[in-house]
């Protein structure tokens, strides 16, 4: 008998030097799950090696914006960002949630999203707010499962004006 062979990763904030990894993990995001970011593939694309690594470096520390990945070793395979709510000083917002499809349901999803709030709760941020696309279906009970409750809220897509995003809360 032959078992099946065990995934990890370790789950972690960006560094200044992960900049090359994680422009080569937002691509493959945009292009698997378009309508889930805020940007296309040919943007980001054409985006300078540059912008990715001020980007990273800036949110390697800090409590304004934080990005996580999931680092198995080699390319990430997952990410999840949280910033600071401008309007609502105890709120975190995540974004740009993604798993690599062979990570997805690894378990990684939660520890992403466990990553986030530690560093909420940290900043003085006690809950966590996401939206996710109506009719993202998968993603909704995803999020369900890791205490995300439903606000009834809806707020258009902002690139895409026949869609809409549902607004999930909990406490970080």
């Amino acid at each position: 008998m032959t078992s099946a062979p065990t995934m990890t990763a370790t789950v972690r904030r960006v560094r200044p030097e992960d900049a090359a990894r994680m422009r080569a993990l937002r691509l493959e995001m945009l292009a698997d799950s378009p309508l889930a970011f805020l940007e296309t593939v040919a943007e980001a694309a054409a985006r300078p090696h540059a912008d990715y690594a001020a980007r990273i470096a800036a949110v390697s520390a800090g409590t304004a914006s934080a990005q996580f990945v999931a680092d198995p070793g080699g390319r990430f395979v997952g990410h999840a960002g949280g910033i600071a709510a401008p309007d609502e000083p105890g709120l975190t917002l995540i974004y740009a949630v993604y798993l690599t499809p062979a990570w997805r349901g690894s378990g990684l999803l939660g520890a992403l999203v466990d990553q986030v709030a530690a560093w909420s709760r940290a900043c003085g941020r006690p809950e966590l707010m996401m939206e996710v696309v109506v009719g993202n279906d998968r993603a909704y009970r995803a999020y369900q499962k890791l205490g995300f409750e439903d606000t009834g809220i809806r707020v258009p897509h902002p690139r895409i004006p026949t869609l809409n995003e549902l607004q999930m809360r909990r406490p970080a």
